[in-house]
């Protein structure tokens, strides 16, 4: 497999979409410049109405539609996507139709925060968008973003950028420009609060696993 290189992740980044879950609403100005330049914005469906309430201006809103009043859904009709299948939640519904307009590389902004089980459950999506979904997925937080990744794969970085790895079932996985070397983790804890050690680091593994970069060096 050919090594995939990942940039740094600024304001000014610019994705095929931009889909906004009904999590924490960002307030970090990394993922705010992200939604302000956004080249098509997408909300899931909670995220819409709360959007536009603040003034924002969405492209699409997706969803089941349970969360969004009737006098909303007329008032907002143009815009408004309805998938009434229970098989993937609503960020998996505004994925499938950020691709079929063409979608390659998707920001998730507001997809953390809130219940917890809702975060956990979309960051293991990053993983199956990009296995199952082939598009390249980052899932951007108010500290830092989640990229996956598989095979091996360099990361555009600065020193002392903490870093964490979640496995999701390499049985060989190695780093190097690290502080502490990266291994198959049979835990999620066990590959959280590492830490870079100049400007790039590189993982090589036989599986697919979930990087943490955060926005800041450590003091």
């Amino acid at each position: 497999m050919n090594e995939v290189i990942y940039g740094l992740i600024d304001e000014n980044f610019v994705a095929d979409a931009v889909i906004l879950g009904d999590g924490d609403y960002p307030t970090h100005p990394i993922p705010i410049g992200i939604l302000q330049r956004a080249k098509f914005l997408c909300c899931c469906d909670g995220a819409g109405k709360h959007l536009i309430s603040l003034g924002g201006h969405p492209d699409a809103i997706v969803g089941d539609g349970d969360s969004l009043p009737s006098s909303f859904k007329e008032q907002h009709r143009d815009i408004i996507h309805i998938f009434h299948e229970q098989d993937d939640n609503d960020l998996t519904k505004s994925t499938k139709y950020c691709i079929q307009r063409g979608a390659k590389t998707i920001i998730y902004l507001g997809a953390t925060g809130k219940r917890e089980d809702h975060t956990l459950g979309n960051l293991s999506l990053m993983v199956r968008y990009m296995c199952e979904f082939s598009v390249r997925p980052v899932l951007v937080t108010d500290y830092g973003y989640f990229v996956p990744a598989q095979g091996r794969s360099t990361f555009a970085t600065f020193p002392r950028q903490q870093v964490s790895i979640f496995n999701f079932g390499c049985t060989r996985l190695h780093s190097d420009g690290l502080h502490w070397p990266a291994s198959p983790f049979t835990s999620w804890w066990q590959g959280t609060l590492n830490e870079s050690l100049a400007d790039r680091f590189t993982l090589d593994g036989d599986g697919a696993y979930l990087v943490f970069r955060t926005f800041d060096a450590k003091p």
